[in-house]
């Protein structure tokens, strides 16, 4: 009998500039895509966090994820690289989640870790990313913020 087991790979960092990110209902940053083909994790653990100028934040900061079939071609103008987004209204990518600033800025928001195979129909494609949307009317802070992810394999055990 086999016994399929999760394997966690290393938290990594994403390449993503987040500190300072201005506070927009439309501007964001999107990472350097993750090339998945090698490592052929199914599903990863990602996982990000801001600290916002001091101040009463509204709404919050959206995780959004992105990928591509091919490796090549990715959804609404995203590149594939560390770089200034303009989320597309409609948009293509999936909102991966949410994280709500209901009290006063200052204050370091982290997310709990999603794991993101869901948005692309259960496996991960050969390159994604994650876009970030800091829709707070807080800037970031100039230093501390972040996001990772640990990618995932089943092995037999």
């Amino acid at each position: 009998m086999t016994t399929l087991a999760a394997s966690y790979g290393t938290s990594t960092a994403f390449t993503i500039t987040l500190n300072s990110l201005a506070a927009s209902a439309s501007a964001g940053r999107e990472s350097t895509a993750i090339d998945n083909t090698s490592n052929l994790y199914v599903d990863a653990l990602v996982s990000v966090w801001l600290t916002l100028a001091a101040g009463t934040p509204s709404l919050g900061i959206y995780v959004y994820v992105y990928g591509s079939e091919d490796g090549t071609n990715y959804p609404d103008a995203i590149t594939g690289s560390d770089a200034a987004y303009t989320l597309k209204s409609p948009t293509n990518l999936t909102l991966l989640k949410p994280i709500w600033t209901a009290t006063s800025g200052g204050l370091l928001w982290r997310m709990n870790p999603m794991g993101i195979a869901w948005a692309f129909g259960g496996i991960l494609p050969r390159k994604w990313g994650i876009v970030v949307l800091n829709n707070t009317s807080r800037a970031a802070a100039s230093s501390g913020n972040g996001a990772t992810y640990t990618g995932i394999k089943y092995t037999n055990s």
